[in-house]
């Protein structure tokens, strides 16, 4: 298994490699060597990773985890830089690396001509390696390191045009409420460290078990706890910092405005690396989830109203990209709420698929702010078909996908999804059903909504836009071979899905379950065939008609729609909220507090007391120090006898 080690080894730190020797020399080498030689190794970790997932998926190679360093000894626990490769590291180290490979190939046209074009090459490479790294690990505090580097390569990235102030706020944004996730993240970390006295996964995933058995605690440190409630402690806080990282409500605000960054970096977050971190780190930690009812029924409320609210936010987006945006967040909570009900394997297919074809819609939009010379306002466009037909075939499949229309890679993810939690008997689970059903009729118009006021419906180009025609290859190659897997990968992978291909990395309870889905589904081709009947279909397209008959046949029935519910489309403009209720209300909280404590700390306590005080304190002993040294003896005399005087009379009381 010495292969393996080296494998790892290459496909990991290849893209660390490139974004240094880029980095360090960004300003030194010409454009042309940047992106070969972070393509060239980024191609390299892409072959590696599908020799390795071929070998997972199809020669049976049992678990591999290896320790490369170890970088601390504190009694008995170690500090180190290990790694873990089972069937979920392998199939998540391919998608990252190879969807991070067309971005990286993409960026040659769409950063053509910008003066940061060098380091954008060394982030995007450093962005890759942080997600590979926290795919990787073996143990909590690198898992750890993976992510918190994905939010700094995520801040550079959002914040890559520093010098337009909205990007600014953006990657502030994003920092400030991923900041809030990871404190609870943190405190999860914590709480296992002191419950197991370990940091590596399979020691304490061997030991959850054992724990709630025996009911005590392992190192007695959370005496105020059952085991059960520790459990359920270190499962909320874990999911806290899934929360901030996948975009969850209320920490989802970062992501719409994550769109201030250049194009290549909104598909490489929302498609492959920190979004679907969440996800991931809530799959591999299944062994500790299963064991508290109160954090999935938790995590299936957050993933619900994620997937309800922001799908209808998605409805009244002008900007193509954020339209793509709101339709991640409601994606990402469809996956949250498949973890909810223990449907990991299903989460987990639906981030693979969902990686493909929303790294094609984004940089199928980005294709077309390119073409039109970066206008993003999909009410300024129309009738692109004939200009750009290959972005106009690749973005239909996408958003086809997207839809969950029959026979494409989205289709066989969501409708398991859906059939999981329609099946799953835990609390709630039959209310959440109804929820995202309905959630889908949102995703597919607005999906068509955006794909008809682009490529269809009359033309509203600016004139001054002058010969509109296709992108060149470097950005339509990855588009066709991102459509060629949105169209494909369910195709390919639901039958080994559903016959447990994860069934060695992900730990599920209840396998009764796991039985009841397979049951149902039996294979992808009785899925297709019943696809076509299923309430999921009829309400994917009506979804799409309604959005084609108010956009493309009755368009004044869209303007008397808004002026009905106007009030509705007032709250969702403003997003119910959320930035004025934490520009407003929390972040002038924080600065009404930080005022009262300036002025009783800083200004009274420090300047008053201890600065100004202790000077001040001497000012007066010294004046009156200097009014008792006169230079006059009588004085002198005077203090002397009378202290002469006070002495007798102390010794005189003390010996009668």
């Amino acid at each position: 298994m010495e292969f393996l080690n080296t494998y790892i080894l290459i496909i990991v730190f290849s893209p660390l490699f490139s974004s240094l020797v880029v980095g360090l020399n960004c300003r030194i080498i010409n454009n042309k060597f940047a992106h070969f030689i972070t393509i060239f190794m980024m191609f390299v970790s892409s072959i590696l990773s599908l020799k390795v997932l071929y070998m997972y998926s199809f020669q049976n190679i049992q678990i591999f985890e290896t320790t490369l360093y170890t970088w601390g000894n504190v009694c008995d626990v170690k500090f180190e830089i290990g790694f873990l490769i089972d069937r979920l590291t392998a199939i998540m180290l391919f998608v990252v690396s190879f969807i991070s490979l067309l971005i990286h190939i993409y960026t040659i046209g769409y950063m053509t001509g910008d003066t940061g074009y060098n380091r954008f090459f060394s982030y995007i490479s450093f962005f890759t390696f942080a997600m590979l790294m926290l795919v990787s690990s073996n143990n909590f505090i690198q898992l750890f390191f993976g992510w918190e580097a994905v939010g700094l390569a995520s801040y550079l990235l959002i914040g890559f045009w520093f010098n337009r102030e909205t990007a600014i706020v953006a990657n502030m944004k994003a920092f400030i409420v991923n900041r809030i996730g990871d404190l609870g993240f943190l405190l999860g970390i914590a709480a296992i460290f002191c419950c197991f006295g370990t940091f590596n996964y399979k020691e304490v995933f061997d030991n959850v078990n054992k724990l709630i058995i025996d009911n005590s605690n392992l190192l007695n440190t959370f005496s105020y706890f059952d085991s059960v409630s520790a459990v359920t402690f270190i499962s909320i806080c874990l999911f806290i910092g899934a929360m901030g990282k996948s975009a969850q409500i209320p920490l989802h605000i970062w992501l719409p405005d994550s769109m201030e960054g250049p194009t290549p970096i909104s598909a490489l977050i929302h498609a492959a690396t920190m979004v679907t971190a969440g996800i991931f780190m809530v799959s591999r930690m299944s062994p500790i989830f299963e064991y508290s009812q109160t954090a999935l029924i938790f995590i299936l409320f957050i993933g619900t109203i994620t997937c309800f609210f922001m799908g209808l936010l998605g409805i009244v987006q002008n900007d193509i990209k954020r339209v793509v945006a709101y339709s991640t967040l409601s994606q990402l909570g469809l996956m949250v709420a498949a973890l909810g009900v223990s449907a990991y394997s299903a989460a987990m297919f639906h981030l693979i698929t969902h990686a493909f074809f929303k790294a094609l819609l984004f940089l199928g939009a980005g294709s077309v702010i390119v073409a039109l010379h970066h206008e993003q306002d999909i009410r300024k466009m129309g009738g692109l078909k004939k200009y750009m037909p290959i972005t106009y075939y690749t973005m239909l499949i996408g958003s086809l996908a997207l839809c969950g229309f029959p026979g494409f890679s989205g289709f066989f993810s969501k409708d398991l999804i859906i059939e999981s939690i329609k099946l799953s008997t835990l609390p709630y689970s039959n209310i959440a059903y109804y929820f995202l059903i309905t959630a889908i009729f949102f995703t597919s118009f607005y999906s068509f909504r955006m794909f008809l006021l682009v490529f269809h419906t009359n033309n509203r180009l600016d004139k001054k836009l002058g010969v509109i025609k296709e992108c060149s290859w470097v950005i339509t190659l990855p588009l066709v071979f991102l459509a060629f897997f949105a169209l494909f990968s369910g195709w390919m992978l639901f039958d080994y899905i559903i016959n447990g291909y994860f069934s060695l990395s992900i730990f599920v309870k209840d396998l009764d379950f796991l039985n009841r889905i397979l049951n149902d589904l039996h294979n992808s081709k009785h899925l297709f065939f019943h696809g076509f009947t299923a309430p999921t279909f009829l309400i994917s397209i009506s979804g799409m008609l309604s959005a084609w008959y108010l956009y493309s046949i009755n368009i004044k029935l869209t303007d008397k729609i808004k002026q009905k519910l106007n009030l509705i489309y007032i709250i969702l403009i403003h997003k119910y909220g959320f930035d004025t209720f934490n520009q407003y209300i929390l972040a002038n909280s924080v600065k009404f507090c930080g005022k009262i404590l300036w002025k009783i700390g800083d200004v009274f306590l420090i300047d008053k007391l201890i600065v100004n005080g202790i000077p001040l304190m001497f000012k007066y002993l010294s004046k009156f120090m200097r009014n008792i040294q006169t230079g006059r003896l009588y004085n002198y005399v005077y203090i002397m006898i009378t202290g002469f005087v006070l002495l007798l009379f102390a010794l005189s009381s003390n010996v009668t």
